[in-house]
């Protein structure tokens, strides 16, 4: 049979339809595997971590085949329980692949302790963000009669009298005593000095 002959004929349509098949199977069990191997199409939601322990956290990503990473302990936040999730990325809610990990952070134990600045004849304008900066509070004010208008004259907490270097729990209020621009005169006293100074007694020079 002559090379035309056999291109036209019925045979080699059979051996193409069946080739092409072939190939179409092979290309179907390849797709279908890779698609498997890949995980392609499944995709898991990302639960909500915040304030789970480390071990309710470890349990709940175990059923949805996700892991987590702890990145770090953050400072003492009172809305969460000790040794809770605060930050978790990806975040709640979030579509991911399985054996993806989360990464978690979680709150520490207790409140860190900061020194007192030396805040004392510093304006109120300097001493707020001074004490906002390391994590305290400007609490009351208190004015009394001083020349310097604004100026810190004494700190307090918790109604004690505090000074400069003292450790304080961070978040905790710091009340400031200033100046009202105003200096009292005590006309008693005044003239009790002026009285004093008349009856110094004279001397030779």
């Amino acid at each position: 049979m002559s090379l035309r002959a056999y291109l036209t004929s019925k045979i080699f349509f059979k051996q193409m339809i069946a080739a092409i098949s072939i190939v179409l199977v092979i290309a179907f069990v390849f797709f279908n595997m890779l698609s498997y191997f890949t995980n392609h199409g499944e995709e898991i939601t990302v639960p909500n971590l915040g304030k789970l322990s480390i071990e309710q956290v470890e349990e709940k990503l175990d059923n949805i085949d996700l892991e987590y990473v702890l990145l770090d302990t953050l400072d003492y936040r009172k809305e969460f329980p000790k040794f809770s999730v605060i930050e978790q990325e990806p975040k709640a809610g979030a579509k991911v692949k399985a054996n993806r990990k989360v990464y978690i952070k979680i709150n520490s134990d207790g409140f860190a302790f900061v020194t007192l600045p030396d805040l004392i004849e510093k304006t109120y304008r300097q001493a707020e963000p001074t004490l906002k900066s390391i994590g305290l509070e400007v609490g009351s004010i208190t004015y009394k009669p001083y020349l310097g208008k604004d100026m810190v004259l004494e700190m307090r907490y918790n109604g004690q009298k505090v000074k400069p270097g003292t450790k304080i729990m961070k978040t905790s209020k710091i009340d400031l005593i200033l100046g009202d621009g105003k200096v009292a005169f005590d006309e008693t006293e005044i003239d009790s000095l002026l009285q004093q100074q008349e009856e110094l007694p004279l001397t030779d020079e």
